[in-house]
């Protein structure tokens, strides 16, 4: 008669086993799918400072109202000079606009760099609409080769509607440029020390 009851038990520990087993592989699989799903749920939300990929080239309409536009450059492990052209500027919402960084490689060998990329304060992120820009793609630059790097961009409208930003008179764009070797960063809206110099500030326009 112990036979017979130590059989249900050893029948009970397999299925134990197999769903402990089948929730470990579940839990990893999610480890795995999180950072894209994470990154997917940023751009679609502006979650983290992520700015929106714009569908189209114009807002559709613009405030009188203005809106100054911070730029920050930061590198991460590779020897590049990278900074804006100018260091801010101030335009009406709804106005699309082209600003300029400048790369340089100062290193004996050609590298490809990546740009990371954030504004601050992060709410703002869903309502920054980017319709050009460098961090779409990977760039190579030749020793001692200068690129200039255009950004196009608007802020949406609708950012007046929101309570937490309708007062809001300046956001800060940042990007990291990092080589394609490396793991990304997340960019910050502080500089890191030493990467970039002291701009003046200028204003841009469409195509400026």
């Amino acid at each position: 008669m112990g036979g017979d009851v130590s059989k249900p038990r050893k029948v009970n520990n397999g299925i134990v086993a197999a769903v402990c087993l089948a929730f470990f592989t579940g839990m990893v699989g999610m480890a795995y799918a999180a950072v894209p799903l994470y990154k997917m749920f940023c751009q679609v939300t502006g979650y983290g400072g992520t700015t929106q990929r714009a569908q189209k080239q114009y807002a559709g309409r613009v405030l009188d109202r203005d809106i100054t536009i911070r730029f920050d450059a930061n590198t991460n492990g590779i020897p590049w000079q990278f900074e804006p052209v100018a260091r801010s500027v101030t335009i009406k919402i709804g106005e699309t606009t082209q600003a300029h960084y400048s790369a340089t490689n100062k290193f004996d060998r050609p590298i490809t760099g990546r740009a990371s990329f954030n504004v601050q304060p992060e709410m703002a992120g869903a309502y920054f609409n980017k319709v050009e820009c460098f961090c779409f793609t990977d760039t190579t630059l030749k020793p001692g080769e200068t690129l200039d790097m255009p950004v196009v961009f608007y802020v949406d409208p609708d950012i007046v509607n929101v309570p937490e930003l309708k007062d809001l008179k300046t956001i800060t764009l940042s990007y990291t440029m990092f080589p394609v070797e490396k793991k990304q960063p997340v960019a910050s809206s502080a500089p890191a020390a030493g990467s970039s110099k002291k701009i003046p500030d200028s204003e841009a326009s469409l195509g400026g």
